[in-house]
């Protein structure tokens, strides 16, 4: 009977086995099914940060939508995986993809738990195989059939994987918190350093994050990260990799996070790098840029970027307090703490040394002002709350007041007592000077700087206004204005191309052009409204003579100067009219600077760049700026052999003897033209002034032999900058001021002097030849087949023209045009 009751149990469970076993079979075939391709996990390619850098490395900025630099396992210390080992599954190097012991231990814990009443959730067991699976090929639903599909998959990734390619994708791909992913990112996003300078409390404080970084943020729960991380160096010691010692020692030590900023990195550089983000953007697209990882080298020279800084700063602010103060940055209610409702605001950090201040009382003479909280590593603002008191006093060029209403000039008020200036709640610059806070105020004004060298067109240096954070808007690239008479050397560079030499004479004198329909008569004028009658080009460049430039394009007509300005890269667009060849068209300072770089190098074309190379997250080169060759540069050693040739391959846009002749010319704007303030510089500087009508631009672009810098100074709504609103009265002492900084010891070489060209000794007034070491003689280059006059012809005279319009001043310019009078 019983083995009759045996037999039929026997029956009964074999039968229910084989149901459970194909039931099961049929679960996880439909689950197999399901998987996803775990050979995707070979094409892994993580969303990494873009890196831009400066010529010399240093970092000058990153973007990313998920902060992480991808490091192969090879590259990534010792120490830091066996923190994460720790931390996270302590026997990855022995599993199989399942740590059956861990998933025990996990069990019987929960077990125990519920058992004694306590309400816990489950402890997770999962290895890092499994976290791959899960956080690569699967969802994060806490589900069954998730948990089954991750197990089945972490064993075909050890299979299918190395130990040390599932550890890599795992330290790259994890979530760790500051917005960063992977251990490098978290590396620098908390200790602002490379993972291989990560000490033992560091390293052991990364792997304590994975789990929910969130619950062991620094400042929001720095107890709760410290006890985590100790475990960590714990588990650390336990498992064999650190000593006794080295553990307390570690555990001893505070979190010292300090975490790394974000935006730009090397000071100075925003206007740059936020100019290389756009080209970026532009080229590859935002997914490229936010994701793609690439590593752009660009042309930046930190140190000449600096000084750009501070000499526009102080140029625009020079002229700005000449105008008196404008007002308030802007204005807060003051509310119950005015240090709070500070904060909020944007701050100008791109500024040194300035502090915002809100106004919390006014006197005659002073005004008791709050100081922006300073920024803590651990909070947003302190509590603290500073006062200080500035003075009418300290800030002279305060005591008028500029006033602008749309549609009006800027007008000016005097004011003696503070009340006119300033009420409570105007928000105020200051900053630190002989333990006193004085006024500042941002620049109404603003400007441009460029830097390039003409060799290359490398943008070495690059300002588009005063504070990037103040205005994100770059005048250098994207304010197009009118550059006034700094287009005239391209005019000159035409004529000296098509019959004219630097001695040619043409006549400065009143000028009418009949525009034709309802236009009427076009007449132009100097700045000053005089004449000089009959004058040299080289006189009508240094003094720069808007009606000799419009005889000149008059004579050679406008579509050959167009051609010009095309070829120079100006404009793209073709101009007409002839107040274009005044500079009446609009353009940018980069173009500007680029076309000068044409001069400057000897008439060859080249392409303005921002960016030497960019390489993608592989290190391949996908961009490169310079385009010369060099068949033999990469020799692997000297073994005699001549020195290399640099084969430059570019167009020649303009013949060299006449960018040598033009360069010249402009050498005399310095010497004695519209520039003379930079001739204090001591070392050979060509350049062009530029005013436009009303003072409304002011430029100076000049040039040594190895370095060309283009200002740019203006209202962004064009308005005039009255009096001394000039481009050699405001734009050229920033460039003075820059170049006495940037230039180099052997910036004092003379310009080279191409084959073919003649100095010859001639009267700087008349052109004519005359005997070197005379009063008034210059040395006048001209290029073979010419040479200086001994008489002359007057280009544009029209005697019924001038009818009735010289001034008395100009019957000396009557005499000599009837050949009875000495030169004018």
């Amino acid at each position: 009977m019983f083995l009759k009751l045996f037999g039929y149990l026997f029956g009964i469970g074999t039968a229910a086995l084989i149901a459970v076993a194909a039931g099961a079979y049929i679960y996880t075939a439909e689950l197999e099914a399901e998987l996803p391709d775990y050979e995707v996990l070979n094409r892994y390619e993580p969303p990494v940060t873009t890196r831009i850098h400066a010529s010399d490395g240093a970092l000058i900025a990153e973007y990313a939508r998920q902060r992480r630099l991808y490091l192969p396992i090879q590259a990534v210390p010792a120490l830091l995986q066996q923190a994460y080992i720790s931390a996270e599954d302590k026997n990855f190097r022995t599993h199989g993809g399942i740590d059956y012991l861990a998933l025990g231990n996990a069990a019987f814990s929960y077990l125990e738990a519920k058992v004694s009443g306590r309400n816990v959730r489950a402890r997770g067991a999962s290895t890092i195989t499994q976290q791959v699976a899960k956080n690569f090929l699967l969802t994060s639903d806490r589900t069954a059939d998730r948990k089954i599909k991750e197990a089945m998959l972490a064993f075909r990734i050890e299979e299918a994987y190395s130990k040390d390619k599932i550890l890599e994708l795992y330290l790259n791909e994890i979530f760790l918190g500051l917005g960063s992913y992977g251990v490098a990112g978290a590396s620098l996003a908390y200790f602002d350093k490379p993972v291989g300078d990560l000490d033992i409390h560091e390293v052991a404080y990364l792997a304590a994050l994975p789990k929910a970084p969130n619950n062991y943020h620094p400042f929001r729960h720095p107890e709760r990260a410290l006890e985590r991380r100790n475990w960590v160096i714990g588990r650390m010691h336990i498992n064999g990799y650190i000593t006794a010692q080295e553990a307390e020692e570690a555990k001893a030590k505070p979190l010292s996070v300090n975490p790394r900023q974000q935006g730009s990195y090397l000071a100075a550089t925003e206007y740059f790098s936020e100019e290389v983000r756009r080209q970026i953007v532009d080229r590859y697209g935002e997914n490229t840029l936010y994701e793609g990882g690439l590593s752009i080298r660009t042309t930046l020279d930190p140190d000449m970027q600096m000084k750009a800084r501070v000499a526009l700063r102080q140029g625009l602010i020079e002229y700005d307090r000449k105008q008196g103060y404008h007002g308030p940055y802007k204005q807060i209610e003051l509310g119950e703490d005015w240090g709070a409702e500070l904060a909020k605001l944007d701050e100008l950090d791109d500024v040194p040394g300035w502090r915002q201040a809100v106004v919390l009382e006014v006197g005659d003479t002073f005004a008791n002002v709050g100081l922006r909280p300073r920024r803590l590593v651990s909070r947003a603002v302190s509590d603290e709350r500073e006062v200080t008191t500035i003075y009418l006093e300290d800030a002279p060029w305060a005591n008028k007041l500029s006033t602008k209403v749309k549609g009006e000039k800027r007008k000016s008020t005097k004011v003696s007592k503070m009340p006119e200036l300033m009420q409570v709640g105007d928000v105020i610059h200051v900053s630190s000077k002989d333990d006193r806070y004085i006024l500042e105020q941002v620049p109404a004004v603003s400007g441009a700087l460029v830097a390039m060298n003409p060799h290359t067109g490398r943008v070495m240096a690059m300002m588009g206004g005063f504070s990037f954070k103040d205005s994100q808007f770059n005048r250098a690239t994207q304010a197009k204005r009118q550059p006034g008479s700094s287009f005239k050397p391209f005019v000159y560079a035409a004529a000296l191309d098509n019959g004219y030499t630097p001695s040619s004479v043409v006549l400065d004198g009143p000028f009418k052009k009949d525009q034709g329909g309802n236009l009427g008569i076009w007449e132009p004028k100097n700045y000053g409204g005089e004449y000089a009658g009959p004058s040299t080009l080289r006189l009508g460049i240094e003094k720069s003579r808007n009606l000799m430039t419009v005889r000149l394009a008059n004579d050679m007509g406008m579509p050959l100067i167009a051609e010009y300005a095309r070829r120079f890269g100006i404009y793209d667009a073709p101009i007409s009219g002839l107040a274009s060849s005044l500079g009446s068209r609009e353009t940018t300072v980069l173009r500007i600077v680029s076309a000068y770089s044409v001069l400057a190098n000897g008439g060859k074309r080249i392409n303005p760049s921002l960016i030497d190379r960019i390489q993608d997250r592989y290190g391949r080169t996908i961009f490169r700026h310079e385009q010369r060759v060099c068949e033999d540069c990469r020799a692997e050693s000297w073994n005699g052999q001549e020195e290399p040739d640099l084969i430059d391959n570019r167009d020649q846009v303009l013949d060299p003897m006449t960018a040598y002749q033009i360069t010249s010319m402009m050498e005399g704007v310095v010497q004695r033209g519209t520039a003379r303030v930079v001739a204090g510089l001591g070392v050979p500087i060509a350049g062009k002034t530029g005013t436009t009508n009303d003072e409304k631009d002011a430029w100076f672009v000049g040039y040594s032999p190895d370095l060309v810098v283009g200002v740019f100074v203006g209202y962004d709504t064009p308005e005039p900058m009255g009096r001394g609103g000039t481009g050699g009265g405001l734009a050229a002492p920033i460039f003075t001021e820059f170049m006495q900084s940037a230039l180099t010891e052997t910036a004092a070489i003379d310009f080279r002097v191409p084959e073919g060209i003649k100095l010859y000794p001639i009267n700087a007034k008349t052109g004519l030849l005359a005997q070197a070491g005379n009063g008034g003689v210059i040395m006048e280059a001209f290029k073979p087949g010419t040479q200086p006059p001994d008489s002359y012809s007057i280009i544009g005279f029209d005697a019924d023209m001038l009818e009735g319009e010289l001034s008395s001043s100009q019957e000396a310019t009557r005499a000599v045009i009837s050949g009875t009078g000495g030169l004018y």
